[in-house]
């Protein structure tokens, strides 16, 4: 049954990129329940309900990484990571590579805006394309 997924036709490929994207959303999730306050920390002042927005990312992170990386409805999962990643990009690393007094953390911050804007790529990408293997076609 044809369908308009990109073909992974190797399928050890196709889990380790996998492995690879989900990876820091995992690692990232998990963190934010464990480091909640450093979490917290890097949000501008003036976002009401912190804790709160913390909370709900991670999860949101963690569902999106899990839907990817098992290959179960990674398009949904995909969507849950750019739904995670705009904001996050945008709010926190663009607001602080704008507004931070230290250089070298507004550099580290640029790099992290561009690491999300790729990562947001990435994410798109599977929101269009999905992923299949060769042998499921």
């Amino acid at each position: 049954m044809p369908t308009d997924d990109l073909t992974i036709t190797s399928p050890v490929i196709g889990l380790i990129a996998r492995i690879l994207f989900t990876l820091i959303f995992f690692l990232s999730g998990i963190t934010h329940f464990t480091a909640m306050q450093s979490y917290i920390a890097l949000m501008p002042a003036p976002i009401p309900f912190r804790a709160f927005w913390v909370a709900i990312s991670a999860v949101v992170e963690l569902a999106g990484a899990v839907l990817i990386l098992f290959n179960y409805r990674p398009r949904l999962g995909a969507w849950l990571i750019v739904i995670f990643l705009v904001p996050v990009t945008i709010v926190v690393h663009g607001t602080a590579m704008l507004t931070l007094a230290d250089p070298v953390m507004r550099a580290v911050n640029v790099s992290m805006f561009l690491k999300g804007l790729a990562m947001i790529a990435c994410a798109l990408f599977i929101t269009q394309f999905g992923v299949s293997t060769a042998d499921t076609r």
